[in-house]
């Protein structure tokens, strides 16, 4: 029997100070509900202008620690999900849209595959509202889920999908059995099976956390990537030009931000703390970018142990992340227009 299960969104995560009932008052934990009726099926937001709602990110998590144990990490990453709410809740919203929490797809025991399957299914539903989808992981595992999800996807059927990896590492890995390391390879070998395009970039990768074998694969996939080095502020001219050529040649685009990224300073709670990283300052930019571009419709934020996380600095990082995408990409129509005309955002 399949031990993997879905629980609700739990009300106590989404909590915070209330100063108000108005718009500007509103924080995350203001307006999140569940992101399903009665019946079981996700709730649609993507109203068209005018309607009573707007739209909205659709939330869903995947607690699961079974990934990272297969690939020899520091477990944890099950406890990420509701960590990533509860940070997530007392962030102020300055745009109007709703939040939606399809609850949390959960694995007991070691049954990766059953969960990255149920949580796939998930992720489907949600994409089919038209609304941008935010997977709380759970391990870099999480990641073939969101694929899973996005080839189940009837509004995504024919797209040409690009996925960036904002990582320290490829995950690439040739194994015995899937785990947190080699969801990307996973893609590659489905995508060539079904006679798709694999388009793989990934910012970050740190040379000494790789190994050759995986740079050579890198190549042999056609992956572009740039390392740590390569991903510092004053580099950050080269690191959009990166993103925009992504952004140029695909229909949507799977974000895939694994905090392990991030020095090790900015994000403590982590499997692999980098001992160089990437500073915040780019992979909010690129957020920014990705975002703005209206081709963003999945984003998996993977790898956070809350066990670990020295003050939430990992949790917190990640959730001001989160509330860049969801922000931009509900402020941005379809053709990748802004509806704020400067481009900025209150910061």
């Amino acid at each position: 029997m399949n031990p993997t299960r879905i629980i609700p969104p739990d009300d106590s995560v989404w909590s915070g100070r209330t100063d108000g009932d108005t718009p500007e008052h509103l924080r995350w934990h203001q307006k999140a509900r569940p992101a399903a009726n009665e019946q079981g099926t996700a709730d649609s937001a993507a109203t068209e202008p005018g309607t009573a709602e707007p739209r909205a990110v659709e939330l869903i998590g995947f607690s699961c620690d079974e990934g990272v144990r297969r690939n020899k990490g520091r477990v944890g990453a099950s406890e990420g999900p509701d960590a990533l709410r509860a940070a997530l809740a007392p962030l102020a919203l300055h745009a109007d849209f709703g939040i939606h929490d399809a609850g949390t797809v959960v694995v007991p025991d070691r049954d990766l595959e059953g969960g990255q399957d149920a949580l796939g299914d998930q992720i489907a539903t949600l994409l089919d509202t038209g609304n941008p989808v935010v997977v709380l992981g759970g391990g870099h595992d999480t990641a073939w889920g969101s694929y899973l999800g996005r080839t189940r996807s009837d509004r995504l059927k024919g797209q040409r999908v690009g996925v960036l990896n904002l990582d320290a590492h490829f995950d690439l890995r040739e194994a015995d059995e899937p785990s947190s390391g080699t969801p990307f390879l996973q893609m590659a070998r489905a995508d060539q099976e079904a006679g798709r395009t694999f388009d793989y970039t990934v910012l970050g990768i740190s040379e000494p956390n790789n190994t050759g074998i995986l740079f050579r694969t890198a190549d042999e996939l056609g992956v572009e990537h740039l390392t740590d080095e390569q991903c510092q502020p004053r580099h950050l001219e080269a690191v959009l030009e990166v993103v925009d050529r992504l952004v140029e040649r695909v229909d949507v685009i799977h974000l895939s931000i694994d905090l392990d990224v991030l020095p090790a300073a900015v994000a403590p709670g982590v499997s692999a703390p980098a001992g160089y990283g990437v500073p915040l300052e780019t992979i909010q930019a690129v957020c920014h970018r990705v975002a703005r571009s209206g081709k963003l419709v999945l984003v998996d934020v993977v790898e956070l142990c809350p066990r670990l996380d020295v003050d939430g600095r990992t949790a917190r990082a990640a959730a001001r992340l989160i509330t860049t995408l969801a922000h931009d990409a509900l402020s941005t129509s379809p053709t990748g227009t802004a509806g704020n005309t400067t481009g900025e955002r209150h910061e």
